[in-house]
């Protein structure tokens, strides 16, 4: 089963392996401001496709993220990682058609020394 994600205009879809039945509402500082809820997947299991220069990209801090962003609607549709140690990118499960947040177990994750952006 495909399940579909994009941006809110569209230049960005995303397609990953399976329906999440929970996501991970993160408190660190860029995530509390973008109200993003992450699912978490290895790269190579998510499809992504845009025209070439369609993201933005914003990396900040310890520099392990890059957060890639529509340029035209500026929805954040995900993270890559950019140090080893990340096997997993994170996908905003905002943008996934139909994906209803009380629906799916929200996990909290508390941004604190825990070693690691994802639940």
């Amino acid at each position: 089963m495909t399940v579909k994600a994009a941006c809110h205009c569209g230049a960005i879809t995303l397609e990953l392996p399976e329906w999440p039945d929970r996501v991970c509402e993160c408190n660190c500082s860029i995530c509390r401001r973008l109200g993003a809820l992450w699912v978490y997947h290895p790269p190579e299991q998510v499809l992504i496709l845009h025209e070439p220069g369609a993201t933005a990209t914003y990396v900040w801090g310890d520099r392990t993220l890059e957060f890639r962003s529509c340029r035209v609607c500026s929805c954040t549709t995900h993270w890559l990682p950019l140090v080893a140690d990340y096997t997993v990118m994170g996908i905003n499960a905002r943008m996934i058609e139909g994906l209803e947040p009380s629906h799916v177990e929200v996990i909290h994750e508390d941004f604190g020394g825990a070693g690691r952006f994802w639940c």
